[in-house]
């Protein structure tokens, strides 16, 4: 009479357990894109390598137990042994031989799969045709959302990303605030994204379909609902979703920008049908502000201008470089990003303030000098 309620819950658990588990996405084992594709087979064959010493070590650690237990005596008692050459050979050996086959399958990937190399091939057997040109897509980490613009087809999306099926995709990556992480999960690995700086990755998909992206970095109260979708569809599919994207009001402009680039959360996928063509370039520069111009140094290299350089007079209200420095005057600079003051949920810990990690008001000095270009 007692067995019954213990069993039943028994067996509820024993029918519901494998359409739990059926739920489960394997989705980095078993991806969309060529290049994810490749990144799973490298952690395939390291896992194997690695299991080669492990299993064994494993093994042998439990049989040692079993036979040398206080209880067997009919196992052998040397107190005597100190060495063996063919133990010591197996030993040093196998673990070097490993050791070997991991760092040059390691050295080989790292080129193979650089982010910031452009793809030989868009699948195995299949190598991208010269004429094929990548899609280029500019993406901005915002707090909480994703922007993608797309440069050739001057359009913009906010939480929605689109590619063609098996055409190479550049992504030409920065950040609003703070550092987030790219992460299409189907397509490649994560890559960071940061601000004031340019990142890069390529990738592919290999099949129509909707898969999930999202950031992989921590970066405040809205990182859970920092998520999008990306579509992979046909080529002309992909021109359809283009069109209807330009017939979209509005203009991504630096205003607009500055409005969508304020914290927000779980926000639905929207899009603009013209995008000001140097905005990224003004993102990565950090000049996007009210009042602040991107000179010479400011813009980089987006748009051909050379890279910012030690070649001009130092400035009265600007921290002395590194190079100009005096040994006694070592770590004096000011911190441009350390927050002023003292932070307001130390006395208030329920104030909005706590809810937002960004640097959205820069610094009186790098504003200052940002408008002097």
């Amino acid at each position: 009479m007692l067995r019954t309620p213990i069993r039943a819950p028994l067996k509820v658990v024993a029918a519901v357990l494998p359409l739990l588990m059926g739920a489960c996405s394997t989705v980095v084992m078993d991806p969309a894109g060529d290049v994810a594709r490749q990144q799973a087979r490298l952690i395939w064959w390291s896992t194997g390598l690695m299991l080669l010493i492990i299993v064994p070590v494993i093994i042998l650690t439990l049989l040692f137990a079993w036979k040398y237990r206080a209880g067997n005596k009919d196992a052998a008692y040397e107190p005597d042994w100190d060495h063996s050459t063919g133990l010591e050979l197996v030993i040093w050996a196998a673990p070097l031989m490993i050791i070997i086959a991991l760092g040059a399958l390691t050295w080989v990937s790292t080129h193979l799969l650089d982010p910031y190399r452009p793809l030989s091939r868009v699948a195995l057997g299949k190598p991208v045709e010269p004429a094929t040109r990548a899609l280029e897509v500019q993406v901005v980490s915002l707090d909480w959302k994703w922007l993608f613009i797309y440069p050739e087809q001057g359009i913009a999306t906010v939480n929605e990303l689109v590619v063609p099926v098996d055409r190479p995709v550049k992504f030409r990556m920065t950040s609003s605030s703070v550092m987030n992480t790219l992460w299409i999960p189907s397509m490649a690995g994560m890559i960071y994204t940061m601000p004031g700086m340019e990142t890069a990755l390529h990738g592919v998909l290999n099949k129509a379909g909707k898969f999930e992206g999202r950031s992989g970095n921590y970066s405040g109260a809205g990182f859970s609902g920092m998520t999008f979708w990306t579509y992979a569809v046909p080529d002309a599919r992909f021109e359809q979703w283009v069109a209807g994207v330009r017939r979209r009001p509005g203009t991504l402009d630096i205003a607009t920008y500055n409005r969508i680039a304020a914290p927000s959360e779980n926000v639905k996928p929207y899009g603009f049908g013209r995008v000001d063509p140097r905005l990224f370039a003004r993102i990565v520069a950090m000049c996007t502000r009210p009042g602040t111009q991107c000179g010479e140094h400011g813009m980089g290299q987006s748009h051909g201008v050379r890279a910012p350089a030690n070649d001009r007079p130092q400035r009265p209200d600007e921290a002395k470089g590194a190079l100009t420095r005096d040994p006694s005057e070592l770590g004096t600079s000011p911190h441009l990003n350390a927050p002023r003051g003292k932070a307001p949920g130390a006395n208030d810990p329920g104030t909005d303030a706590n809810r937002n990690m960004t640097m959205l008001v820069p610094p009186a000095p790098f504003a200052a000098a940002a408008a002097q270009g």
